[in-house]
């Protein structure tokens, strides 16, 4: 008899709701818009009941959750958002009314190491141990799984908020974080370049300037992960990296800043297949929601 899961992409516009075992196993979804906590957090319990009724119970949940997110399993605050700048879920307990409402074990991780799970399980991270996955679209986030385990450490990784060389007389833009101003995410996120360029990313052309710009802070921000985490693959997803000409800017941009200085053959000589696209496409999220649930004791 097959095992069903329950998953949750906890997102700053939407929670995606789903159950099931896996990406040909998707029985029911649903998108809740994300409001105030109380509202958003009713109707995602809602949602999980009325399925346990018609299918007969889950037997666990898992939480990509944006954050930044309390994972530590001792904290009195476990599976609680903490600092972020979504106004209204500041200081918000994301993990309890879901183990009160449903009685199963129930996992929280960050959004972008639940996609990275995602992507390890089903997706272009398949047979890696180590390796990154970035999304790039109103924040920038970055999951990395340490011989085939989120890592986790101090916090988790805010990879969106290192500091990156920003030359302002090319760039004077101040950057777009309410607490750094122009780290990665101020700099290099959609509604960062939307207010540089008085206009939304999607609707620039490809030979627009913005991109030339966008790759090169990405090629930054990368360069600097690849030589502290040494991942065997990254992958960058996000609405921002729809802009088909970003990929190969980046790679090329990328291998130019390492330099020769790291001689490993897939960015010597398969630099296309290193950084690469999510293979489950907008789906990673989801998945890996449903990947952390599976890997709960039952």
């Amino acid at each position: 008899m097959r095992r069903l899961f329950g998953g949750i992409e906890a997102g700053g516009t939407k929670f995606l709701c789903a159950v099931g075992s896996g990406p040909n196993d998707l029985i029911a979804e649903e998108r809740i818009p994300t409001t105030s906590p109380p509202e958003t957090l009713g109707q995602a319990v809602a949602f999980f009941r009325k399925q346990e009724a018609e299918l007969g119970g889950i037997a666990a949940l898992g939480i990509g959750s944006f954050g930044p997110v309390d994972l530590d399993p001792q904290s009195p605050r476990f599976g609680w958002i903490t600092s972020t700048p979504k106004p209204g879920w500041a200081d918000t307990d994301l993990r309890s009314p879901f183990l009160r409402a449903l009685q199963v074990p129930v996992a929280v991780e960050t959004d972008v190491n639940a996609a990275a799970l995602g992507e390890g399980r089903w997706g272009a991270a398949q047979g890696l141990d180590t390796f990154l996955y970035m999304t790039i679209g109103t924040g920038i986030g970055g999951g990395v799984l340490v011989e085939g385990k989120p890592l986790h450490g101090l916090l988790h990784p805010e990879m969106g908020h290192i500091r990156i060389p920003h030359d302002r007389s090319a760039d004077p833009f101040e950057g777009v974080c309410p607490f750094h101003g122009d780290c990665l995410e101020g700099l290099a996120t959609g509604p960062a370049i939307e207010r540089r360029w008085h206009a939304p990313a999607p609707s620039l052309p490809e030979d627009h300037p913005a991109w030339r710009l966008e790759a090169h802070y990405l090629a930054l921000a990368l360069t600097t992960f690849i030589c502290t985490l040494s991942p065997q693959r990254v992958i960058l997803g996000g609405g921002v990296m729809a802009q088909a000409s970003l990929f190969p800017r980046i790679r090329t941009e990328v291998v130019e800043l390492l330099h020769g200085y790291l001689r490993a053959p897939p960015i010597l000589e398969a630099i296309d297949e290193y950084i690469v696209p999510p293979a489950l496409g907008a789906r990673s999220g989801i998945l890996g929601a449903l990947a952390l649930a599976s890997l709960l004791p039952d």
